[in-house]
């Protein structure tokens, strides 16, 4: 037994070890643009990585199923608390273990099976559990979408008031996954009461941005705000339920027993550490940095010729339209080629895109990952001015192996870590 409380990974199963310890070398070596992505500090990888994983705390603080909780309240309180007073919410449910299950708990509580909902369109920027038929919001529920005017690629909020008019949903969904532009929550709020439905605003890729004040909260304005705890916000994966105190006690229901058994404690231990880390002044500065530093991306790819969604960004990722009817590649063809030069992003569809969703026209960048490396403009301007010649040229070799030459130039300045890459058997590789 022995062994067992003290052996390392790397002795018991060198497979899983060794996928570890690539996994370091590849977010170390590489620069991750995924908008979706981020790193978490040391202390939120410590926090996941605890005794906390063992134990079963089903219910929620004082009030489990379970004995010996004691310490398991302790943790949940405190990212009931923190998240409370991030955003200003009467109250906050920490368990979702994804924001797809916080939506699935929200929609469960606001609606009965078959009412119609309205959400975002996927194909414009929406989310999979806003409506899409192969999911469970499109599978249990009538569904009408909205989506963004063809001319601005913007929320036309007048066409949306006509929407909700004749559609009248019971529930109107906000939010989005590929939007790069301001949310305006007060008025989605007031299309809604005007017919009667409620709002779920899904606030997963801005999160960081509206506790910091850099984006308008939904708060006020909705009876369910939802996120997940990574993206912007800089947490562990997972995912996190607001709303109103009159709504508090279906939400919970709904999350358990509703959809989930016990919660994973080490991940709530996880997000009460980064919530923390989130209430600090320095957070505001680093949520200022990514909006500046996306602008600049941004404005260094349009510069070199390549078209973006909407002209532009106000918030932390922007839309590339890489095909430029049929000027430039695919999206699936620009993902590829970046990646090849350690650059990582994903293809992403772009408003009345005509290519399919796993090859698309467009991708999509973000910048809290590289934001927080400590990355800066200078060097969203010669990461924008890398991913402008590997789209023009993909095929060519020669300025591939030119940038991965750069790419290893800008990540050894901006180490990530260190003490995970002092492991043994761990080793930055730069030289790929």
């Amino acid at each position: 037994m022995k062994d067992f409380f003290t052996a390392n990974v790397s002795e018991v199963d060198p497979l899983i070890s060794g996928a570890i310890d690539d996994e370091v070398r590849r977010q170390t070596d590489g620069l991750e643009l995924i908008a979706s992505e981020n790193f978490v500090s040391e202390a939120v990888l410590q926090a996941m990585g605890t005794a906390f994983t063992n134990k079963y705390a089903e219910g929620y603080p004082g009030k489990r199923y379970y004995g010996g909780c004691e310490f398991a309240d302790v943790v949940e309180n405190a990212a009931i608390d923190r998240a409370k007073q991030l955003f200003g919410a009467d109250h906050a449910n920490v368990q979702p273990h994804s924001g797809a299950q916080a939506n699935m708990s929200v929609l469960l509580a606001a609606l009965e099976h078959g009412d119609r909902i309205l959400g975002m369109n996927l194909s414009h920027g929406g989310h999979l559990t806003h409506g899409h038929p192969l999911n469970f919001s499109g599978l249990n529920y009538k569904v009408a979408d909205y989506g963004v005017n063809k001319d601005t690629e913007q929320i036309d909020y007048d066409e949306l008031q006509k929407i909700a008019e004749e559609s009248r949903p019971k529930l109107l969904i906000c939010g989005a996954s590929a939007y790069p532009r301001t949310i305006d929550f007060e008025r989605i709020g007031q299309i809604a009461r005007s017919v009667d439905a409620k709002v779920m605003a899904d606030i997963a890729h801005i999160a960081g941005l509206v506790v910091t004040g850099l984006h308008p909260s939904p708060v006020p304005h909705c009876e369910y705000v939802t996120t997940t705890t990574h993206k912007t916000l800089r947490g562990p994966r997972g995912g996190l339920i607001m709303c109103k105190e009159e709504f508090a006690k279906d939400v919970d229901r709904r999350v358990f027993p509703g959809v989930q058994g016990g919660p994973l404690v080490h991940v709530i231990a996880a997000k009460a550490v980064s919530f923390g880390e989130a209430l600090h002044a320095d957070f505001k500065t680093y949520q200022l940095q990514i909006v500046a530093n996306a602008k600049v991306l941004a404005e260094t790819l349009s510069k070199a010729g390549l078209r973006l969604v909407s002209g532009g960004t106000d918030n932390h990722l922007l839309l590339v339209d890489v095909f430029m009817d049929g000027e430039g590649i695919t999206g699936k063809a620009a993902e590829k080629a970046l990646d090849d030069v350690q650059i990582t992003v994903n293809k992403n569809t772009i408003p009345f895109d005509t290519q399919k969703p796993f090859v698309a026209s467009g991708i999509r960048l973000g910048t809290p990952a590289l934001t927080t490396r400590g990355m800066k403009e200078d060097e969203m301007r010669k990461i924008g001015e890398l991913i402008a010649a590997v789209i023009k040229e993909p095929e060519s070799e020669s300025l591939k192996e030119q940038v991965r030459r750069d790419v290893a130039e800008i990540t050894s300045g901006f180490p990530m870590y260190p003490n995970r890459l002092k492991r043994p058997g761990i080793e930055a590789t730069t030289s790929k």
